[in-house]
């Protein structure tokens, strides 16, 4: 038995849940979703089959849905997902469930884990002491989802309460067309010094540079990799964050995020 685990990850959180996941599960591989070719999927054992990503505007990143979309042949025996949000997983993991049902899958389990907040345009991550909380909760939490993926359990999907499932749900099918042209509120300040890491960490590509200054192409996942990982916080969205800390998971090393985005 093999579970194949896809994730997509921009400061960390799902990378690290995914690593934990892949750590207690037996015969588990990773791949990184913007980086899986279509040579690789041809030839992958689709027995279990795990999706971890953040929750984007309440719902599941247009990316990750395009994703497997593409997958041919995709038949796991068993199917489970991962949601990391900073605090409302709404209705992201019925979405998907919703999702894979027309491609003729079953979601069989789904699961939320709240992590520190990385969507700094609302503000920073919250103080250290409650990070560690969070931390701590979701280590137990992937122990239980670990054992009920190992035992391939048939569990409803995690949600969040009647009116963010309502509410939410109707602010993602309304921006989700938008996103890619999010980053026009993105921009660099004097401490810039054209080390091009927000090029290296996109997973959309979508960073170029300009006269040694990085230059968003429109084609945004508002993932925030660039941002948080700027080692001179000199990238930043909107008018607020230039005042807001920044955050990547203490456990996820930036040369991770390059290789896999």
């Amino acid at each position: 038995m093999s579970t194949t685990i896809f994730y997509y990850t921009g400061t960390g959180n799902s990378l690290w849940v995914a690593k934990e996941l892949a750590d207690k599960l037996d015969n588990a591989t990773l791949h990184s979703i913007p980086k899986v070719t279509d040579a690789e999927l041809t030839d992958m054992d689709f027995d279990s089959v795990g999706f971890v990503f953040p929750v984007h505007i309440w719902g599941v990143p247009g990316n990750v849905l395009n994703f497997i979309e593409g997958i041919k042949s995709f038949a796991p025996n068993y199917c489970f997902a991962v949601a990391t949000n900073g605090g409302q997983v709404a209705n992201t993991l019925v979405q998907l469930k919703k999702f894979l049902r027309k491609k003729g899958v079953t979601l069989n389990s789904g699961f939320d884990i709240m992590m520190p907040s990385n969507y700094i345009p609302w503000g920073g991550p919250g103080p250290v002491e409650k990070q560690q909380k969070l931390f701590a909760k979701s280590t137990e939490k992937i122990t239980t989802i670990s054992d009920i993926i190992g035992k391939r359990k048939t569990l409803p999907m995690e949600k969040g309460v009647l009116w963010q499932r309502i509410i939410l749900s109707l602010v993602y099918k309304a921006s989700a067309n938008h996103v890619n042209e999010m980053d026009k509120k993105f921009w660099v300040d004097e401490k810039c010094n054209s080390c091009n890491i927000c090029a290296q960490v996109c997973p959309a590509d979508n960073i170029m540079m300009v006269n040694g200054k990085p230059d968003w192409q429109h084609q945004c996942h508002q993932c925030y990799a660039c941002l948080q990982w700027c080692p001179q916080a000199a990238i930043q969205y909107g008018k607020k964050t230039p005042d807001y800390e920044r955050y990547q998971h203490p456990e996820i090393k930036l040369k991770e995020i390059i290789k896999t985005n």
